[in-house]
């Protein structure tokens, strides 16, 4: 399990450098609504404190839906502040990263070995019935 944290970590890193990640559940649900089609991976992520937000869920729920009917693969991350000081900026601070998206490249030139990792993980778990596994990114 800490092997897929470490894909997660590395897909995630590489998206964001080449400006393919999308972090934030408005912004998000803009580009699933604008472009379906262009987007690959989805991460939700929450913690405790963020468990009981009721709004939070609906949107999750909403998410998750629309990934299943447009097949984008897609986990979860019990701790958001692991997942934003993954991909925040320096000081590790982002408004809104309960949901992240990676998109596929302009070109669709690329393989991302971590990626593909991740989609085989989303697979063989959605054969298993669960179908928003839930992964533990490593620590530095």
């Amino acid at each position: 399990m800490e092997d897929i944290g470490k894909s997660m970590k590395e897909a995630l890193k590489s998206a964001q450098c080449e400006d393919r990640l999308t972090v934030g559940v408005y912004e998000s649900a803009k580009i699933m609504n604008d472009d379906p089609d262009s987007v690959s991976f989805c991460v939700l992520a929450t913690d405790e404190e963020w468990e009981c937000d009721i709004a939070l869920q609906i949107h999750f729920t909403l998410i998750q839906s629309f990934c299943f009917d447009n097949n984008i693969s897609i986990v979860r991350v019990s701790d958001m502040q692991r997942l934003t000081e993954v991909v925040g900026d320096k000081a590790g601070e982002l408004e809104d990263a309960h949901c992240c998206l990676i998109t596929n490249p302009a070109d669709g030139s690329w393989e991302d070995p971590a990626l593909e990792k991740m989609h085989l993980f989303c697979e063989q778990s959605r054969s298993m019935n669960d179908w928003v596994p839930e992964i533990t990114l490593p620590e530095r």
